[in-house]
């Protein structure tokens, strides 16, 4: 009777960060995975829906076998979410807008079982930026 060896964990992203992050609490990805999903809010989609959504998507996207993990991170400032920046321009103004202020970041995290089962769930930080000078 043939073995199995360990399933191996893939990251659904290409993002030095995360792997930064898994990297902190000992975990090295077998694979890296980019997708390449429709990150588009929907109407009336809320910031908590939109992360939780998106993470399962690039789960989902991941062909390779095995524990696929995926996350996407929303930053929402009252009705509005900031999406990456575009360049230092568009940073400096986001940090504008942010300070003195508090924001949410909130988290998607999806892992896709070697079945494809797709279990999913959001965390959620209240930020304070400290008023920033020029």
């Amino acid at each position: 009777m043939a073995s199995s060896g360990p399933v191996p964990l893939i990251l659904a992203s290409a993002s030095p960060r995360r792997r930064d992050l898994l990297a902190q609490i000992g975990i090295v990805p077998d694979a890296i995975c980019p997708t390449d999903i429709d990150e588009t809010r929907r109407k009336d989609e809320s910031p908590r829906a939109l992360a939780e959504r998106l993470a399962r998507e690039k789960a989902a996207a991941c062909p390779e076998a095995g524990f696929v993990l995926a996350a996407d991170t929303v930053v929402s400032l009252g009705q509005r979410n900031l999406e990456k920046a575009a360049d230092a321009e568009e940073a400096e103004a986001f940090l504008r807008l942010l300070s003195g202020r508090a924001h949410q970041c909130i988290t998607g995290v999806a892992v896709k079982a070697p079945d494809g089962r797709v279990n999913s769930r959001t965390v959620m930080a209240r930020v304070k930026v400290k008023r920033l000078t020029d």
